[in-house]
């Protein structure tokens, strides 16, 4: 396969797993900055969507305030935010542009009528709420994945595509880790009766716990995990669990083991006279997952630990592009 090919299908699927994660961070948080809660962390919250980007000196150029519509035009509407949802939709329909000739024209139809539609859902103003545009972003990006997954051969292209998802995707859920990690070890009862005792008690306590409770509620949703966190966990909610979820299970799709073993298979099928390379830095990286546990973790330090793993799929990624695809690419 061409490298120009390549290129265009691993963008393609990376820039619509972004538009994806961006929208369920928004719509995340927009619905916790509903909750009662003080006017500081409330900003604060805000301010750590752009955390996750490293987008914060390019918002301060163009916003007084980290309030909720001002992040909310960038991160939404914003063509100087190169991971918008505009932006990004629109970059992930210009590749597939490039390409159109050889993907199935039902892939090309979902990316353009996606474009061609984005105008009547976005928001008329920032104030406005964003929750229907937000869920029709995440249905759209569904739909492109069923229509790859329902149409296109088994082969190279999909390969490219399916590793620009799995790389996105552990790159969003480690900077989600990092961004809304606390050092909470107390547990959270999931009981309804504290969301009563928190309309009709005064018990500062319950309240925190309350309040705790939507915080780690709204991490775990944020990558589709709540419900499967309470299959496997029942009754409690703790960092430590959480973090354990979604470093080490193998079987949620966005947990960080998961991205890097689809990935290992996947390059294990673009075999090349320079693959070698890369099954060593991203077996490495299996291994490590696969003999690590919460324990070392917490021994190493939960940020060192993310950090490490951010650095280390970001150098994936840099390799991946220079042995397969143009280093130069349209991203």
């Amino acid at each position: 396969m061409l490298s120009r090919t390549a290129d265009c299908l691993y963008w393609m699927a990376r820039y619509t797993e972004r538009a994806e994660n961006t929208a369920r961070l928004l719509d995340v948080a927009y619905q916790t900055s509903l909750m009662p809660q003080p006017t500081e962390f409330r900003e604060q919250s805000w301010k750590k969507l752009l955390n996750l980007s490293l987008l914060e000196q390019v918002f301060e150029k163009k916003y007084s305030s980290y309030a909720r519509a001002n992040i909310l035009e960038f991160m939404i509407n914003d063509a100087d935010n190169p991971s918008s949802i505009v932006t990004c939709l629109n970059s992930a329909r210009l590749n597939a542009r490039i390409i159109r000739g050889k993907i199935p024209s039902e892939v090309w139809e979902t990316q353009n009528l996606t474009w061609m539609n984005l105008d009547k859902f976005l928001p008329d103003h920032p104030n406005q709420d964003p929750s229907a545009f937000l869920e029709w972003v995440k249905y759209r990006c569904h739909l492109f994945r069923g229509v790859v997954f329902g149409t296109m051969l088994t082969n190279e292209a999909l390969y490219f595509m399916e590793i620009g998802t799995y790389l996105e995707r552990a790159d969003n859920t480690a900077r989600i880790l990092k961004a809304k990690y606390y050092s909470h070890h107390k547990p959270i009862p999931l009981a309804n009766s504290q969301l009563q005792n928190q309309k009709t008690g005064t018990n500062s306590d319950t309240s925190n716990e309350v309040f705790d409770f939507y915080h780690w509620v709204s991490l775990l949703r944020s990558v589709s995990a709540f419900e499967i966190f309470r299959q496997a966990y029942s009754d409690q909610i703790t960092p430590e669990r959480v973090v354990d979820l979604l470093v080490f299970n193998p079987q949620l799709p966005r947990s960080l083991t998961k991205c890097v073993n689809s990935m290992l298979s996947l390059i294990n099928l673009l075999k090349n006279p320079k693959s070698k390379e890369m099954e060593r830095l991203v077996g490495k990286l299996k291994s490590e997952l696969d003999y690590s546990s919460i324990e070392d973790i917490y021994s190493q330090g939960l940020d060192e630990f993310i950090q490490g793993f951010l650095e280390r799929i970001n150098h994936i990624a840099d390799e991946f592009s220079n042995h397969y695809l143009i280093p130069l690419a349209v991203s």
